[in-house]
Parts: structure tokens; C-alpha cells; sequence
């Protein structure tokens, strides 16, 4: 008999060191990854039009976002190479070869691709997320594309937990960075010690 899945059920396991150094695995659930997606589907307007250049490695979490999201609007994933990822050059080209309209990196990555004399694309949407975001690269990205999110959460809330739209002239955070927003969907976020503490979906 054919076992039926269940949001309680495991959707992945993925091992994270954390802030202690000592690789732990975390279990998310079916029920965490569909909030999850469903939230950034609302978030971002994706449609079956969108194509979304994946250059994230899949021990990252965050590679679920550019393998699955596409894939529930009916949109493009295009996996870029080894090759393209570590090439700021190559990468840009990649971006208008295939026509990505959405793309997500850390910062480091989308730095490699300013240096790389990226002029822009006026219809890419660009997710940033994995370490803090400072004002002067959200303002340069914004000037390149759509739109700049700035995501921000632990390996054990499932991938991203909050999200902020970047807009132009504004105040940043402390340390001239950019801040990490509200939380998505279904969720919610807890203030304790001075310290975030996102809530994972479905707890």
C-alpha cells in the first residue's frame, strides 16, 4: 500500500554547525517547506513567465528556494554551472543568456558581479541573503534591478525567516546595514536577550 505523505511528515534533513561549531542535523517537515514557499511565491509576484538562475550549492538550504519556487508557478529553474557561479563575468552573461528574472546570492556573490562591470538587468528581481546586507551594495543593486529583498534566518526555521523590500533613501541598521524586515507567513519573530529569534513554521 502506497503511503500517503503528511505535513508532519520529513521533507529534508540538513546538517548546519550553527553557532557552536559541531555540525548538528535539523529536520524540516513538509508542512514548514510549503508555508515557506507559498509565502515567497505571494512575496516576490513570481509567475509561469519568471525564469530563475539557480547558483547555489545544494548543501546550502537556501538551494530549495531556486530548485522548488519556480517549479510550483510553472516558471524556469536554469542551474548554472561551477564554471559561470565562480566567474563574475560569466555570470552576467548567464543572466541575459538565459533571461533570468530572478536570481538569489549572498552578498560576496552579487560584489563578484559589480566587479565584474555588471551594468543591471531593469527585470530581475534580486534575493540577498546569508550575511548582512550593507547599504552601499543594496543601493548599487537597486540601481541594477526590479527589485533587492534582503533575507535573513538560522538553518532551523527553514530557510529564510524574514524578509525586507530595500528601498531607496532610507536609514539603515546599526553598522550601516540594511535591516532584515518582518517575518514571512505564518510565522513570527521573538525579541529575547537583544538577540532575534525567528519561530519556524508549523511549531
Amino acid at each position: 500500500k502506497k503511503k500517503e505523505s503528511k505535513p508532519s511528515d520529513l521533507a529534508y534533513v540538513i546538517y548546519t554547525s550553527g553557532s557552536t561549531g559541531k555540525p548538528k542535523g535539523v529536520q524540516i517537515h513538509h508542512r514548514a517547506v510549503v508555508n515557506f514557499l507559498c509565502s515567497m511565491r505571494e512575496s516576490l509576484k513570481i509567475n509561469s513567465e519568471d525564469a530563475l538562475l539557480a547558483v547555489t550549492t545544494l548543501s546550502f538550504d537556501i538551494a530549495v528556494l531556486e530548485l522548488l519556487l519556480p517549479l510550483t508557478v510553472g516558471a524556469r529553474v536554469v542551474i548554472a554551472s561551477s564554471e559561470i557561479i565562480a566567474d563574475g563575468t560569466l555570470l552576467a552573461d548567464a543572466l541575459t543568456q538565459f533571461n533570468a528574472t530572478v536570481m538569489q546570492a549572498t552578498p560576496a556573490s552579487w560584489r563578484s558581479l559589480l566587479e565584474a562591470g555588471w551594468k543591471g538587468k531593469t527585470d530581475l528581481k534580486i534575493l540577498c541573503g546569508g550575511e548582512a546586507l550593507v547599504s552601499d551594495l543594496a543601493e548599487k543593486l537597486l540601481e541594477r534591478g526590479a527589485e533587492v529583498l534582503n533575507l535573513y534566518a538560522p538553518t532551523e526555521t527553514t530557510i529564510w525567516s524574514t524578509l525586507y523590500r530595500v528601498t531607496t533613501n532610507e536609514p539603515h541598521g546599526v553598522s550601516n546595514t540594511v535591516p532584515v524586515g518582518r517575518p514571512i507567513a505564518n510565522t513570527q519573530i521573538y525579541i529575547l536577550d537583544s538577540e532575534l529569534q525567528p519561530v519556524p513554521a508549523g511549531v
